[in-house]
């Protein structure tokens, strides 16, 4: 079955599709913008990239030839991020997708990260002298 015959059934009629404040969106496993539109469909398209949040890192998900393909990348932002531009923008994938996969990742990733709290450090309040009168 053709994409564009498989768009025309799910367009309207999908268990995945989240209407809210005029807009239309979806929960589809590999919509990266969440728009329900063809170019971001996870189902339907030929070439698809999902990104998920992994206990440490993020899973790549691409397809090819009608196989989907995780791959989990846990080994440092900036290693991510180049790995997700090579197998996207390297793969002939739409630019759009490579920016917006590479967003998601950078926020997961972001989100993954500890916190650094400031510690209050506790200073003993000095009472100022008051002068002494000399006679």
């Amino acid at each position: 079955m053709s994409a564009d015959l498989q768009w025309a059934i799910i367009r309207k009629n999908s268990c995945f599709l989240v209407k809210s404040l005029g807009t239309t969106l979806t929960r589809e496993p590999n919509n990266i913008s969440s728009k329900n539109s063809f170019k971001a469909n996870g189902l339907v398209n030929k070439h698809v990239v999902g990104i998920k949040g992994a206990d440490k890192g993020v899973v790549l998900t691409t397809k090819s030839k009608g196989r989907l393909t995780n791959t989990t990348l846990s080994r440092g932002g900036r290693r991510t991020i180049k790995t997700i531009r090579e197998a996207t923008a390297g793969s002939h994938y739409s630019p759009d997708l490579t920016d917006s996969a590479i967003r998601k990742a950078s926020a997961i990733i972001m989100s993954q990260k500890n916190k650094n709290v400031a510690k209050l450090r506790s200073r003993k309040y000095k009472i100022p002298r008051q002068p002494t009168r000399q006679r």
